[in-house]
């Protein structure tokens, strides 16, 4: 599965932004989908996960309550809704795929990554 992510930006403290993840092929919901962030000399960070219908949703502790994981089975689309953003959420936003079904929330067990989206958060 190819994934292609969009939807990042510069944006001030204490607001919004949704990113998208569109996923090519018709086996999308045979996926359970990861989002992924990286700042610059850090190690690659778990930010939220959903399973392949979208039953559960699984969050890191930095971003729990205010981003939410979503996705469209139809659209082969999955969201990051990404409120009250702060400067600390500034990164490179991955989404990617993984096939077990089961909650992941290392990089190493994700199987297809999209090409990343920069997310700017001013202060």
């Amino acid at each position: 599965v190819q994934l292609q992510a969009s939807g990042g930006g510069l944006v001030q403290a204490g607001g919004s932004l949704r990113l998208s993840c569109a996923a090519s092929g018709r086996t999308f919901s045979r996926y359970g989908m990861g989002w992924f962030r990286q700042a610059p000399g850090k190690e690659r960070e778990f930010v939220a996960y959903i399973s392949r219908a979208g039953a559960s949703t699984y969050y890191g502790h930095s971003v729990k309550g205010r981003f939410t994981i979503s996705r469209d089975n139809v659209k082969n689309t999955v969201y990051l809704q990404m409120n009250s953003l702060k400067p600390e959420d500034t990164a490179v936003y991955y989404c990617a795929a993984e096939s077990t079904g089961w909650p992941k929330n290392s990089p190493n067990e994700y199987d297809y990554w999209g090409q990343g989206t920069q997310v700017t958060v001013s202060s």
